[in-house]
């Protein structure tokens, strides 16, 4: 009578074999980090200095998880269609080739909007706002969004995970609030670090300041 191994067991042979190829790099996984990310708008250089005046740079003001990022000293007023406004909406840098904004469903609830969930840069369907700076006002056609929740991953974790550029993965949370966000797109890039970014209402859903753990699984 022949035996049956487990699928997961099999994955598990899978990953650590995968592991020893890439040198080690991935035998227990790289350290898995979440982060809850706050509404932010990213913006042109010209945009910038739209709003903040010629030959303006984006301040660093924290550095964030992923190399070379960084949340800047600069804000911006949005104003949405009711006239009702959120102030202090912090740009995040380097400057993009696209100027774009990120809200949760809560904020667009009180602005008056009705965004789509989009990946970044993706603004298909999705409506403007206006920014308002310090030096001036721009209008935004389209370009505010929910920025659907994703991972951050290098080709090691990639392979870790059996995954690619575009897949989707599950996040387990254990908290007192416990649950299991589904569909979390893969970003692949060279230089990432694994990295999960869920919003604000996601993350008090889950009461992300009083989870235990997270895992990701297909």
């Amino acid at each position: 009578m022949s035996a049956v191994i487990d699928r997961k067991v099999i994955e598990k042979l899978v990953r650590e074999a995968l592991g020893s190829r890439l040198n080690g790099s991935v035998k227990s996984g790289s350290k898995l980090v979440v982060n809850v990310s706050a509404r932010h708008a990213h913006v042109t250089q010209e945009d910038l200095e739209r709003l903040f005046g010629k030959g303006h740079q984006l301040t660093p003001y924290k550095a964030l998880y992923q190399d070379g990022f960084f949340a800047a000293e600069e804000t911006v007023t949005m104003i949405g269609p009711r006239q009702r406004i959120i102030t202090g909406l912090r740009i995040l840098g380097p400057c993009r080739d696209h100027s774009q904004v990120e809200l949760a469903f809560t904020d667009s609830v009180f602005l008056g909007l009705d965004i789509p969930v989009r990946k970044s840069g993706d603004h298909r369907d999705s409506p403007g706002c206006y920014l308002m700076g310090p030096a001036g006002m721009i209008r935004l056609e389209r370009g505010v969004i929910r920025h659907e929740r994703h991972v951050h991953m290098g080709p090691a974790d990639c392979a870790y995970y059996g995954v690619k550029d575009g897949d989707r993965l599950n996040l387990r949370v254990r908290s007192d609030c416990p649950a299991i966000l589904e569909g979390l797109l893969v970003r692949e890039s060279p230089t990432s670090k694994l990295e999960v970014h869920i919003d604000t209402d996601e993350g008090n859903a889950v009461n992300y300041s009083k989870a235990t753990g997270f895992e990701l699984f297909k």
